[in-house]
């Protein structure tokens, strides 16, 4: 066995939303063992996006229990292994019932858009002016109230256990550590419980008290017969439990973090003024604004960046793009334009511009700083002279552009102008993708060598919880040898003449999902056509309604 007495290790659970993986780390920031798993991705309709909770939690467990047999086959030992953190995609919904502990329904995933019409009921109700500054969020499909309040109106199983008293809600991080720590067997001292970071991605919290807020709650009419997490720091010695079972048993869950904060946390961005932008399914640039919420003017969102035990919080601004790496998985899975997702970039390589070609990709409407819930996917620019390498650059640089557009935002509601930002996440793999993006943004991409910060930042969460780490200073070496640096190739002019061109897409992207069409309206539940009570009748009752 090595000797591993001069290190501490840190296991990290990074379930995204399309895979689970399982990273141990050391305190110096080096991965020793991985695991990963995908799990399936649900779409019975256009714009709904489900999962299978029990997947997910499935994959948890096995990602976990292999990554710790690798460990301990390359000579070292699981009980050096102090702690886990979790991170997770953030919004998306489940709804157990807390005498069985087993799901009510698919988990709702957080580009899911079929509560588009619920957004635009709420938003002409009393108090709907109050939701951004309470919150920091303004009504959208995005966050998880109105899936909930979806779940409730929709679902009969949702609402008998409302009414029994029986319905937990909670994001990902919560249902993996209600499992992980028991699932309420006997015995087992199971945590129901969620931290800042995620919590303040529901529409449910308060963004200056950091406590469920009442009015929130009796707005969406959630204020009676729903359990809610108890709320904790992302870092914490106690807040979460220990794990019941497998090759961990007994080891503490010492840091949680949404996954975007827990990137931030991986890129070390621990000081104002300093931000980054995770390449995942969908794009994600985060700024760190210190001790207090900045509320943006320019359709940005406030979020906690992440919130340690004996330290006050730290909040964000964010901006969201909803599909990033899911576009090339688009390309690759549904108009089989490329095999593998990396030839993406070697495809756009091939060709020195798009040949006029702009791909505004909005599968979920587009986030900030638009906001258009009624937007969806379109290519425009298509000629006889279009070619498959074409419609692969302009699929990269729709997230680029959709970049530029949210930095322009934070440094107008900051005043402070970026000099340089951040990358990670998969698509930041592509030397292609970040020399676009510095090219259409302007200024330097820095990349670090290990890309995997958002498991990296829950592992630092974790770490810090049982003194692996002390104090942010003890990090300054971790993961800072190799960066690469992106700097800008193209004229001021080609820049701002491509993202003109982009800005005329988007507005002429708009307006689709209004259409009234009679199979919308049934999809979407508002008209209560056969094909929507279909789909409902056989889901519900094949797979959810026995738990009870």
């Amino acid at each position: 066995m090595v000797n591993s007495s001069s290190r501490k290790f840190v296991g990290a659970l990074d379930t995204g939303t399309t895979s689970t993986r399982f990273i141990i780390f050391d305190n110096e920031g080096k991965p020793y063992a991985s695991h990963q798993i995908e799990f399936e991705q649900i779409y019975p309709y256009a714009g709904w996006h489900e999962q299978d909770p029990l997947e997910i939690i499935e994959s948890a467990r096995v990602c976990i229990d292999n990554a710790v047999k690798q460990f301990e086959q390359d000579g070292y030992s699981k009980l050096d292994i102090v702690s886990i953190g979790i991170t997770n995609q953030r919004e998306t919904t489940v709804v157990w019932d807390s005498e069985t502990g087993s799901p009510l329904y698919n988990a709702i995933a957080w580009p899911d858009t079929r509560t588009a019409r619920l957004v635009h009921h709420f938003k002409t109700k009393i108090g709907s002016d109050k939701i951004e500054s309470t919150t920091g969020l303004p009504l959208s499909t995005y966050p998880s109230a109105l899936k909930l309040v979806w779940l409730l109106e929709n679902m009969t199983t949702v609402a008998d256990a409302r009414r029994k008293g029986t319905l937990n809600f909670g994001t990902v991080d919560t249902w993996l550590i209600y499992n992980l720590t028991g699932a309420g067997k006997s015995g087992t001292d199971t945590k129901f419980v969620t931290d800042t970071t995620n919590a303040s991605r529901t529409l449910f919290l308060n963004i200056n008290t950091l406590q469920y807020d009442p009015f929130l709650l009796s707005f969406f009419d959630i204020d009676k017969g729903i359990n809610f997490p108890q709320i904790a720091h992302s870092s914490h010695d106690s807040a979460y439990g220990k794990i019941h079972g497998g090759l961990l048993d007994s080891v503490p869950i010492g840091g949680v973090l949404g996954d975007q904060s827990a990137a931030l946390v991986g890129q070390k961005a621990f000081t104002p003024g300093t931000g980054k932008n995770t390449y995942g399914t969908g794009l994600f640039l985060l700024y760190n604004t210190g001790e207090s919420p900045v509320f943006s003017s320019n359709g940005l969102l406030t979020t906690v960046a992440y919130h340690f035990q004996n330290h006050k919080p730290i909040y964000a601004l964010e901006g969201s793009v909803a599909v990033g790496g899911s576009a090339v998985k688009f390309l690759r899975d549904n108009l089989k334009l490329i095999s593998e997702s990396d030839q993406v970039g070697k495809l756009a390589s091939m060709v020195s511009d798009s040949g006029g070609v702009v791909f505004v990709t909005a599968f979920s409407g587009l986030f900030a700083p638009y906001w258009i819930d009624d937007a969806q996917g379109t290519i425009f620019g298509v000629t006889n002279y279009t070619t498959r390498e074409h419609i692969a650059r302009a699929t990269i640089e729709a997230t680029c552009f959709q970049t530029r557009a949210v930095l322009e935002a934070m440094q107008k509601d900051s005043g402070y102008e970026l000099k340089s930002l951040k990358v990670d996440g998969g698509m930041s793999n592509s030397d292609v993708c970040m020399q676009i993006q510095s090219d259409i943004i302007g200024i330097d991409v820095l990349r670090p060598a290990y890309r995997e910060t958002t498991a990296l930042g829950a592992a630092i969460a974790a770490g810090f919880a049982f003194k692996v780490w002390r104090d942010f200073d003890d990090l300054k070496s971790i993961n800072s040898d190799g960066e690469t640096t992106f700097r800008p190739t193209i004229s001021q002019r080609k820049r701002e003449k491509s993202y003109r061109l982009w800005n005329r897409a988007v507005q002429q992207s708009a307006g689709w999902v209004n259409d009234d069409d009679e199979e919308q309206e049934g999809i979407d539940g508002v008209a209560e056509e056969k094909e929507s009570e279909e789909f409902i009748e056989n889901t519900v009752a094949s797979k959810f309604a026995t738990v009870l």
